[in-house]
């Protein structure tokens, strides 16, 4: 087991978001957190990563309480991929450069540059390495900040919807990249998502949030149309195709 989240509450003010929150990951696995528009998804990836702290619960990585941890600490185990990445006047190689800072020492070894290149070779980022980030697309600025989050090495990795601001072909070879190094480097990685059917397609087990609780969580071969249904008020079917669930709308006549 590498990363277990339990009894995790937060609220913000008197709002309450987060109730009694539970669940684990185990390595080579990657969860989707599922659910509408403003029910907690990103909350929760900044609690499990200690950028806000919740008032009840812990959040263990390989039985360390991250909530006892400093900052360099916690990104020694958690690399985390916000949903905008925020620019800079910093080329895209010193960008991802800046995610070994957890293991340098006075400057970056040989060691370093090399996991700097491979990140950027595995996102095929070549052409962008020596372009500032302040000048590239909103999609390119996403591997950057993804490619960061890996040269990390982290225990585990957070991603709030690393698909947006991509075409299908990237949102296809990102996905296909987190599992891959899921799987190889065995790291548990949770990603928050609305497109069901690509996080379905990609992840291992699932958790839908419904009015800050987990209303299900479960294996993806075992999702239901009534689960999603009831969680988003949306009539849906689910068929197979080579094994996969696939999410279509029910239109009424």
């Amino acid at each position: 087991m590498i990363l277990e989240v339990s009894g995790l509450s937060f609220a913000y003010k008197s709002r309450g978001i987060l109730r009694d929150v539970r669940f684990h990951v185990a390595n080579g696995e990657i969860l989707a957190i599922l659910g509408p528009n403003g029910v907690g998804k990103t909350t929760l990836l900044k609690c499990i990563n200690a950028m806000l702290r919740p008032f009840t619960g812990s959040v263990l990585v390989n039985s360390e309480n991250v909530f006892s941890l400093s900052t360099m600490e916690i990104a020694h185990r958690i690399g985390y991929v916000a949903q905008r990445a925020e620019t800079s006047r910093l080329i895209a190689f010193d960008a991802i450069l800046m995610g070994r800072r957890p293991h340098l020492s006075w400057k970056a070894s040989d060691k370093d540059l090399a996991i700097v290149n491979a990140a950027i070779k595995l996102l095929d980022l070549g052409h962008l390495a020596m372009r500032y980030i302040d000048q590239v697309s909103g999609g390119e600025l996403q591997k950057v900040a993804l490619a960061r989050a890996l040269v990390q090495e982290p225990k585990v990795l957070l991603l709030d919807e690393p698909t947006s601001n991509l075409d299908l072909k990237n949102q296809v070879e990102i996905l296909k990249i987190i599992r891959r190094v899921v799987k190889e480097h065995e790291v548990s990685a949770v990603m928050t998502m609305h497109d069901l059917n690509k996080a379905l397609r990609y992840a291992d087990k699932y958790l839908f949030l419904k009015e800050g609780v987990i209303f299900e969580a479960g294996e993806v071969i075992g999702v239901t149309a009534e689960t999603i249904q009831a969680v988003y008020g949306l009539p849906v079917e689910i068929h197979y195709y080579k094994g996969n669930p696939v999410v279509l709308p029910v239109e009424k006549d």
